[in-house]
């Protein structure tokens, strides 16, 4: 199952596959149910999915979130 996913991919990348990113910073105020309510509204409307998430020593939190870049062909000919 593995090497197929993997395939997909490669075919995927070779198609010209990419993805945006979107940086969230959360300031260490932010409780942790707010911030998942925030980070799930993300992922259900705005189809973001979790790439990295970095807590600084302040209590600072950088979120990085992406998703991928749909290319649109035309069907117009």
């Amino acid at each position: 199952m593995a090497v197929e996913t993997r395939q997909r991919r490669r075919d995927w990348v070779a198609q010209g596959g990419q993805y945006e990113y979107r940086v969230v910073v959360l300031p260490r105020t932010t409780s942790r149910s707010d911030a998942q309510r925030m980070l799930t509204e993300h992922a259900e409307y705005g189809r973001w999915e979790l790439a990295r998430s970095v807590l600084y020593v302040g209590g600072e939190r950088r979120v990085w979130l992406r998703r991928k870049v749909l290319r649109v062909r035309s069907t117009l000919a």
